[in-house]
């Protein structure tokens, strides 16, 4: 009986150490799973901690590589700037240098003209005769000459000039004869200055014709034909001379008349000298006269 209870208590006793030694065994079990939770924990820390540096560290490296990209790209612009100015200002100093150039060449050239000229032999005036007798021929094919073109630059020759100046709007010098001038004259066509026709003659063209009348009728102040009045004053030898030294006038083609009932005419065409008006002589610029219409 004794040894039974000595046995049930070591069983116990047994019991107890087992339970106890298993307690600790849990007790040590949950210890290490959490150090090895906390391991991996800080493991998986230290990781992230470590991917964060990284990832920063790129980050930092892209920065530090933009910036450097964006260094090139304004150096390379400041040196692409520095190299267009370079070469622009290479070009403006070529087109100077060119000008330059091109004037002293110039220069030179026109010294050498004059030197030529100065050393050639003065043009014939015969050659100085031709132009000014094809000056008169044009100024007479375009009505501003009456005279003959006989190649004598007269003052005949510098009213005609004159006058062309002042119909056609040119402003040539009337005291030469220029090839400018006659080129400007061939360019018209026809007519420029105004046909004046003296009393008792229309104009007919380029020409001024004599007004013929029929039976009964003569020409009146308005250089019109009309018919003759019966009643007719006594008529002195005085009258009869003035009269016929009138018809002789009248008969003339120069139009210098200044009996009333004259025609003026122009490029719009002929027309009479009004009424009250009379043809005279009129100076213009550079002292040359024409004959013009003057109304008092």
């Amino acid at each position: 009986m004794q040894l039974k209870k000595i046995a049930a208590e070591e069983d116990r006793t047994l019991a107890t150490d087992k339970a106890r030694l298993a307690e600790q065994e849990k007790a040590r079990l949950a210890t290490e799973r959490a150090q090895k939770a906390e391991q991996e924990k800080a493991a998986a820390a230290a990781k992230a901690a470590e991917e964060a540096r990284i990832t920063a560290e790129k980050a930092k490296q892209i920065e530090q590589a933009k910036a450097e990209a964006a260094e090139r790209d304004r150096k390379a612009a400041e040196a692409a700037a520095a190299k267009s100015l370079a070469e622009k200002r290479a070009m403006e100093k070529a087109a100077a240098e060119a000008a330059a150039k091109q004037a002293a060449d110039k220069q030179t050239a026109d010294a050498e003209s004059r030197k030529v000229a100065a050393l050639s032999p003065p043009p014939s005036s015969t050659a100085s005769g031709d132009l000014a007798k094809s000056v008169q021929n044009e100024l007479r094919r375009v009505g501003c000459l009456s005279a003959a073109a006989d190649g004598d630059w007269n003052a005949a020759s510098q009213r005609s000039l004159t006058l062309f100046n002042k119909y056609a709007g040119t402003q040539f010098d009337a005291k030469l004869a220029s090839v400018d001038a006659l080129d400007a004259l061939k360019a018209k066509p026809g007519r420029i200055c105004p046909l004046v026709c003296n009393f008792g003659f229309k104009a007919d063209g380029d020409q001024c014709a004599k007004i013929t009348c029929r039976a009964g009728y003569h020409v009146g102040d308005d250089n019109e034909c009309e018919k003759i009045q019966e009643k007719k004053p006594v008529a002195t030898r005085d009258d009869s001379r003035r009269r016929d030294l009138d018809r002789k006038d009248a008969e003339s083609s120069a139009p210098k008349s200044q009996a009333s009932g004259q025609m003026v005419c122009n490029r719009a065409g002929c027309r009479p000298v009004g009424k009250g008006c009379r043809l005279g002589m009129t100076k213009f610029n550079g002292g040359v006269s024409a004959t013009t219409e003057i109304c008092d």
